[in-house]
């Protein structure tokens, strides 16, 4: 195992100081791992908060600032954060008008979240969850009950923080996520496994010239494996899974996502093939991101998301954003 690192035992601190030292915008609480603004919440605001194992950066501390998140928790890589995390961060962002919970469909995140929830009502802070489960891959995985939550986190949470951000009430984020997380799906292919590094291995074996269809972020198996084939049959494969699920028209909102390891130009690669499926069948990818934004640290492979956009989902997303991850219009 190669990686730049000081030692599996100090990944997630150490990665954690390095945001903390690039990013002044963020106040980092390294011990306790909860990342937030630095400003400290806006009175009257509903505060976003969402976490997960690390290792998918730059979800979710990527995410926290103007427009999205207010804060994250990590948990070590590929393991949920706990409770008291949660917790802490929760009372970190409230202000007054309650707080979003953005899940994804993972067990423990799940359970974790959940109890954060019930100790937060117990201290009188309003919190309500959106569970994100949009893979359309797998119903169960090895960490998940249904579907898994993949890359419609990243909308979830730009398009909720640009609602909350305009003092919209908690109700009223929680609808909208809703609704966001109903209209995405993802599918995702892995070239290669990724390497946790306390594990100093691969998590997986994929023969050189074979992919897993449907892979999850931690490496879960997909749908099935299948021999290496061109851009253009790989990305129909996924298409095909995603436009079985939701109707694949009007305008869309289309993200592909690199897991970690995929060079920018093989990703630019796929979403032409992306592009070029939608054309055919009439849809238009009305607004685009092509880049890591929920990686599985260093696997080769992508995902594709879709969102089926209205146009208050498309205000929402152009509006002003500004985190480390994700930054226009301000």
């Amino acid at each position: 195992m190669k990686k730049l690192i000081n030692s599996p035992d100090t990944v997630v601190t150490d990665a954690l100081a390095g945001l903390a030292a690039a990013h002044s915008s963020l106040t980092v609480d390294i011990e306790n791992k909860i990342i937030t603004r630095a400003g400290g919440p806006t009175a009257g605001k509903v505060g976003l908060v969402s976490g997960g194992g690390a290792g998918h950066e730059p979800l979710h501390g990527g995410f926290v600032g103007y427009g999205m998140l207010d804060a994250a928790c990590p948990g070590e890589v590929f393991t949920s954060p706990v409770p008291d995390q949660m917790l802490a961060a929760t009372k970190a962002v409230n202000a007054g008008a309650g707080v979003l919970h953005v899940v994804k469909n993972y067990t423990g995140d799940v359970l974790n979240f959940r109890m954060a929830a019930e100790l937060a009502d117990d201290e009188g802070i309003e919190v309500s969850s959106v569970v994100v489960n949009d893979d359309v891959a797998v119903q169960d995985s090895l960490y998940t009950a249904g579907r898994r939550g993949v890359g419609a986190t990243v909308f979830v949470e730009k398009i909720a923080g640009a609602l909350a951000e305009r003092g919209a009430s908690l109700a009223e984020v929680v609808a909208l996520a809703a609704e966001v997380n109903e209209r995405s799906r993802s599918f995702g292919v892995a070239l290669t496994s990724c390497t946790v590094p306390a594990a100093g291995k691969p998590t997986f074996e994929l023969a050189e010239q074979e992919i897993e269809l449907g892979i999850g972020i931690h490496g879960e198996p997909g749908r099935t494996r299948a021999a290496l084939k061109p851009a253009r049959d790989i990305v129909a494969t996924a298409m095909d899974a995603i436009g079985a699920d939701i109707p694949l028209d009007g305008d869309l909102l289309v993200m592909v996502n690199g897991m970690g390891g995929t060079p920018l130009i093989e990703l630019y690669i796929a979403f032409n093939e992306v592009s070029r499926y939608l054309a055919g069948r009439g849809a238009r990818i009305a607004r685009n991101l092509v880049g890591n934004y929920i990686t599985s640290l260093d696997m080769q492979g992508f995902s594709v998301t879709v969102c089926r956009l209205s146009d208050t989902l498309t205000e929402l997303w152009d509006a002003p954003v500004e985190t480390p991850g994700l930054r226009w219009g301000r």
